[in-house]
């Protein structure tokens, strides 16, 4: 069982649909009970950084992702991966979970947001087990994550390379919508699904 967490914003019921598709079972909810009976955690998010963490936080889901990182795998979608930083200068200064060193960092070119396919190269992880090199996932975001080599798992070109797949632990965190990448995003979901 995959747990969804819902606290009240993110990609919910496609992340779940996705994940069914492949043969999984999934719920979405906020209540803890539930989770404690999930083998793996999917943390999506659409939106801001400031109001996405306050409602983590509101709900206490916060708390509970920090007790239990050190046995289960989670995967931090888009906003949900920028969660697993230690900060965000998004609308000011906020502090993030502090699962992964870096900072969530607006971009200075390109178009803003960036909107659709990119590619993702130097991939290193069982996330990426069965996807080439240079493939296409679906992106939608004007912040990005600025981390050390050692958690960057994916990088991605846009005006600059950045960091758009991070790693450490049982945390790993991709920029772009899996769930919305065609076969390549399902196949990393299944990856996840069989950490």
């Amino acid at each position: 069982m995959i747990g969804i967490l819902d606290y009240g914003t993110g990609n919910l019921r496609s992340v779940q649909k996705a994940v069914e598709y492949l043969g999984g079972s999934a719920v979405v909810t906020r209540e803890q009970e539930a989770l404690d009976r999930c083998e793996r955690l999917i943390l999506p998010g659409v939106g801001s950084f400031g109001h996405g963490i306050a409602e983590l936080r509101e709900t206490g889901l916060d708390r509970y992702l920090l007790a239990r990182i050190g046995d289960t795998p989670l995967l931090g979608i888009c906003l949900g991966m920028q969660f697993l930083l230690s900060e965000s200068e998004e609308e000011g200064s906020f502090c993030g979970l502090s699962l992964i060193e870096g900072k969530v960092v607006r971009f200075t070119e390109g178009k803003i947001p960036q909107i659709g396919w990119n590619a993702v190269r130097e991939m290193r992880s069982p996330l990426f087990k069965g996807i080439s090199d240079g493939t296409q996932f679906y992106f939608v975001h004007s912040y990005y994550a600025d981390t050390e080599e050692c958690f960057t798992i994916g990088k991605t070109q846009y005006g600059l390379v950045y960091a758009s797949a991070v790693h450490a632990g049982n945390a790993y965190g991709v920029q772009f919508h899996p769930e919305k990448s065609g076969d390549a995003g399902l196949q990393l979901l299944r990856n996840f699904m069989r950490l």
